[in-house]
């Protein structure tokens, strides 16, 4: 698939390894429909943070330090997107 999209190997491992090396162990038994069991979990244990009880939490900066996202996105892809970044990025 992702030599179809014009990926290397070398571009799909980087941007896209953490989901193909999970996948090696299956698919999620959700199939990746989600129903919203992180919010009901708040809600009925009573936490004042749904980031107490969400299965992939991100931190303050909405970093997700399991596959280091945000990270950086290629020229091509934004030219491809009609993006333009201006300014200071960071």
């Amino acid at each position: 698939m992702f030599q179809i999209l014009g990926f290397t190997d070398e571009d799909a491992q980087a941007q896209f390894g953490f989901l193909m090396n999970a996948f090696e162990y299956g698919a999620p038994p959700h199939g990746g429909i989600a129903f919203g069991f992180d919010r009901w979990t708040a809600l009925f244990s009573g936490v004042e943070s749904i980031r107490d009880v969400i299965a992939f939490p991100k931190n303050n900066a909405a970093q997700d330090m399991m596959i280091e996202s945000p990270s950086p996105v290629a020229p091509e892809q934004l030219k491809e997107l009609g993006i333009q970044i201006t300014g200071d990025s960071k």
